[in-house]
């Protein structure tokens, strides 16, 4: 859908991004915390000390019990990692942050934050990209493709939408607008906190 992209040009304009997917690679690196529990559950998968990515995903796209497994393991795992992430960016004082996750919704993710942005494109936009990336075929694509909620709720959920069909300049202009929104509700946020506590202590 360009998400990636889409996350970089957020934090091109300032935003400390967590990014998921790196999250996972580094529990998947050798010496990482999930490469033991992983070569449990799928042997194969785990070449010369790291998780091969793409024979994991082989096994467990066509094994439901084994994905389920294994998201039971790396999920608790990636989640420790978000959570040093915001206490590091709390710490910081950074007003907002931008946590970018592949499966949002499919985890129950939007229930832990404050608004959440889909990235979107045509059905054909989606698939030439995809395709295009080395390993990937086109039953492959579908079997992922069936396990993630669809575009079109996802829209229905957001409330923002960014449409990355057009150029990276379009996109960056629709992430504009968006902070401007977003830094607007932080101001008042921040105004109302300020307020209370300056209440309590006439209290």
């Amino acid at each position: 859908m360009g998400k990636t992209q889409t996350a970089a040009l957020f934090e091109a304009e300032g935003v400390p991004r967590y990014d998921a997917d790196a999250a996972v690679h580094a529990l998947y690196q050798k010496g990482g915390a999930a490469v033991a529990p992983i070569a449990d559950l799928v042997p194969e998968a785990v070449v010369d000390g790291s998780v091969d990515r793409a024979i994991l995903g082989q096994v467990v796209l066509k094994d439901a019990v084994k994905l389920k497994a294994l998201e039971a393991l790396v999920h608790p795992l990636a989640g420790q990692s978000q959570m040093v992430f915001l206490a590091e960016q709390e710490a910081l004082g950074q007003a907002a942050v931008l946590l970018d996750i592949p499966l949002l919704f499919e985890t129950g993710g939007q229930d832990y934050v404050d608004c959440v942005v889909v990235v979107s494109a045509p059905f054909e936009m989606q698939r030439a990209r995809v395709l295009a990336r080395p390993g990937m075929s086109e039953e492959r694509f579908m079997d992922i493709l069936a396990k993630q909620v669809p575009d079109e709720k996802k829209r229905a959920l957001a409330e923002f939408i960014v449409d990355s069909s057009i150029s990276v300049e379009d996109a960056q202009t629709q992430v504009r607008a968006i902070l401007a929104k977003i830094n607007g509700r932080v101001g008042q946020a921040y105004a109302a906190r300020k307020a209370r506590l300056e209440a309590q202590k006439q209290q």
